[in-house]
């Protein structure tokens, strides 16, 4: 994938790399306890959407690649990630978009990986 240039640019699942699909963004995942619980994306960072303000000191450093379900919360967060001062891009169509690709996910607890 050639990597955007422009913080906000969307990113789709299809430009991903199969065998390193962060390809040097950090993961930042918005979706709810219960949808990260039931299956994410490995090494990635869970903080709600509407945790974000609250927990904007619990991002880490890098360009984000924000994800949720199939987009719409992520792209609500990264244009606010991106007023803020943070590089962030949406990866559109989500995490749906990523598990029908056979990108690798995992989940809490051992249970078999789920995108709810």
């Amino acid at each position: 994938m050639t990597r955007p240039t422009a913080p906000g640019t969307p990113v789709r699942v299809a430009d991903l790399d199969r065998d390193d699909p962060a390809q040097g963004f950090v993961i930042l995942d918005v979706r709810e306890q219960d949808e990260w619980d039931a299956g994410h994306a490995p090494g990635a960072v869970h903080i709600p959407m509407g945790e974000l303000p609250a927990r904007v000191d619990d991002l880490p450093e890098g360009d984000l690649l924000v994800v949720c379900r199939s987009g719409g919360r992520s792209a609500r967060s990264v244009a606010w990630l991106n007023h803020t001062g943070y590089d962030a891009y949406n990866l559109e169509g989500g995490m749906k978009d990523w598990q029908a690709a056979g990108l690798p996910l995992t989940a809490d607890g051992g249970a078999h990986p789920t995108i709810l």
